[in-house]
């Protein structure tokens, strides 16, 4: 249980740095959107090799499907009602959530069931939550929100992540492959969408045409450490 507490606390503390880093100083905006292709890349390779793949392993495509859906579904729902709102940097906040809870439980479950770490869904999670948080930050600040308020919308979605991957290391021996496979789903799911909807534009449109670049960059790392869980 602490080693499960110690690796899915470190994931998620890289939300909590990159808030902080967000509200220490306004970052360039061709800074922030090479970051933002780099952590898009990691993602991508998230996606493709640790929670769809992997999941199809374990469960089965179908179930994977399954989890695609949930999530996808789930996070486009979600970022349309914010939008209605008109909530600045709720978008990359709210995909955090939405995909980070799911995604720590992996990290749990791997580690109850004698896997060990998940290395390259370990550093997508983190790499990929320090332009999320940075990004979302600054524009929750531009929005209004007070400096203090985005600390602790932060602060909750850590914790709150790394409570999903204690969940996923309590729950592993009661859940069945097939569920397993439906969480590596949900979390793929809602990262597209994140991703597409959000990330990439921002990231394109930030740092202009050498995000491509950088995403394939991010994407080669993450695929490369895949392979050392």
């Amino acid at each position: 249980m602490e080693e499960a507490l110690g690796w899915t606390a470190l994931a998620a503390s890289s939300l909590v740095i990159g808030g902080l880093l967000g509200l220490a100083r306004h970052w360039p905006n061709r800074s922030v959107g090479l970051v933002l292709a780099f952590g898009a890349g990691a993602l991508i390779s998230a996606v493709s090799f640790d929670l769809a793949q992997e999941g199809a392993r374990i469960g089965g495509p179908g179930y994977v499907a399954l989890g695609l859906a949930g999530g996808a579904i789930t996070y486009f729902v979600a970022s349309r009602q914010l939008d209605r709102k008109g909530g600045g940097g709720t978008d990359l906040a709210l995909g955090a959530l939405l995909d980070g809870i799911p995604e720590q439980m992996v990290l749990g479950i791997g580690i109850a069931t004698g896997d060990g770490v998940v290395v390259g869904l370990l550093v997508a999670i983190f790499v990929s939550n320090l332009p999320e948080s940075i990004g979302a930050s600054d524009d929750l600040r531009a929005a209004g929100h007070s400096p203090g308020a985005i600390r602790w919308i932060w602060i909750g979605i850590a914790a709150v992540c790394t409570l999903a991957g204690v969940a996923g290391y309590a729950l592993a021996d009661a859940v069945s492959g097939g569920f397993q496979a439906v969480i590596n789903g949900f979390a793929a799911g809602a990262l597209l969408v994140m991703l597409v909807d959000s990330m990439i534009p921002e990231a394109r449109q930030k740092a202009g045409t050498p995000a491509g670049l950088i995403s394939v960059l991010g994407f080669a790392v993450a695929a490369g450490l895949s392979g050392l869980s």
